[in-house]
């Protein structure tokens, strides 16, 4: 796709309306539709949520976010933000202002989490990106984003099962998974 393929699938995508029950996110130029999410995942956005100490944070849901010099606006699970630097109002965030972002991987999502979203949050500069797995039981802290583009990638990576308690030194928190549950009969996958 050509820059200017990848600006008007942007400007197409700004006045989008999608169908109810769906999320829609532009990623590298192309527009992605999901189904609502599962029980699962909702609970365990919850759970990570109500972690997050509201006196230095904003952790928020369904927040469209904008990476910089890319045509990608993404919806993350989660974004952390701290309170000082939010914005009064606006739709899209800027990634500049995220200071981690989070997603729960679906039975459909599993690329586009582990593969596609590590390099646009890392291409936008995003310092942690957390991606919180029902289907391998695991959570995957992603760190030190470095690099422009596709090329982007995360250099520091740290894996934790569920149960296990998770530093997040970026935020001064440790992150309970005791109670993440798990999808029933699915597939394992390969990654990180």
């Amino acid at each position: 796709m050509t820059a200017v393929d990848e600006r008007g699938v942007a400007e197409f995508f700004e006045g989008f309306e999608p169908p109810d029950g769906l999320k829609v996110e532009l990623l590298r130029g192309e527009i992605v539709m999901m189904a609502s999410p599962d029980l699962v995942h909702n609970l365990i956005v919850l759970l990570a949520e109500r972690q997050i100490p509201l006196d230095r944070w904003y952790p928020l849901q369904t927040q469209d976010v904008d990476v910089l010099d890319e045509a990608s606006e993404p919806v993350p699970d989660l974004v952390v933000v701290a309170r000082d630097v939010l914005p009064s109002s606006g739709r899209l965030l800027p990634c500049p202002l995220i200071t981690m972002a989070v997603e729960v991987v679906s039975k459909t999502s599993v690329h586009r989490d582990y593969a596609l979203k590590r390099s646009i949050y890392a291409a936008g500069g995003v310092p942690a990106y957390l991606i919180l797995d029902p289907i391998m039981a695991q959570c995957v802290l992603l760190t030190k984003p470095d690099g422009k583009g596709e090329e982007a990638d995360y250099r520091a990576q740290h894996v934790a099962k569920f149960g296990e308690a998770l530093p997040l030194d970026i935020l001064g928190v440790e992150l309970d998974t005791t109670e993440f549950g798990t999808y029933p009969n699915v597939r394992p996958h390969r990654y990180p």
